[in-house]
């Protein structure tokens, strides 16, 4: 059976009013009166009830908005020190303005651990997936279900910036968040 929201209910008191108005057969002006009086009630409080729920998805629609342009003024690209998986200052506030956001949908993500080019091959993949890795447990750790966050490491392969020196290397030394 399904559930009835405020307005059914109160459109259907309303109704059920009216029928008992119609079918009453009295002759007193005074009942007639009073039956109309709280048909007007109903109808009023199923109003209000109406223009409460609406306020309400409004003040939800206008959260999510700020949350939506919060995660995304933050940015979803995490940047880690050099040889290191553990989250910066910096990227803990982007990554709480995003868990923010994911908090309140059920959208999952996928987490791409890089790397510099410094390094074997292997090391690089194993320091990507430890980023990754990284981010992932403080994601759960702050109520995102594990099950909604994927991980993958790709190290070195996917630079953002190519060339030597630290202006290039520190732009590569990340996790991407991709909402899937």
């Amino acid at each position: 059976m399904k559930h009835l929201t405020v307005a059914s209910k109160a459109i259907a008191l309303l109704f059920s009013a009216a029928l008992l108005v119609a079918c009453s057969g009295s002759d007193t002006k005074e009942e007639d009166e009073a039956a109309a009086a709280a048909a007007a009630a109903a109808a009023a409080s199923a109003s209000a009830a109406q223009s409460a729920q609406a306020a309400q998805g409004a003040a939800v629609s206008a959260e999510m908005a700020a949350l939506e342009e919060a995660a995304a003024s933050a940015g979803t690209v995490f940047y880690f020190e050099y040889d290191s998986a553990n989250l910066t200052p910096e990227a803990l506030d982007a990554l709480n303005a995003n868990i923010a956001l994911l908090q309140r949908n059920n959208t999952n993500v996928r987490l791409e651990g890089h790397t510099d080019e410094r390094g074997t091959r292997e090391y690089n993949l194993a320091l990507g997936e430890g980023r990754a890795n990284s981010v992932r447990e403080y994601m759960i750790a702050s109520g995102i279900p594990g099950f909604r966050i994927e991980t993958i490491s790709f190290g070195e392969e996917r630079p953002i910036a190519y060339g030597t020196g630290e202006a290039n290397w520190s732009q590569n030394r990340r996790v991407e968040l991709k909402l899937q």
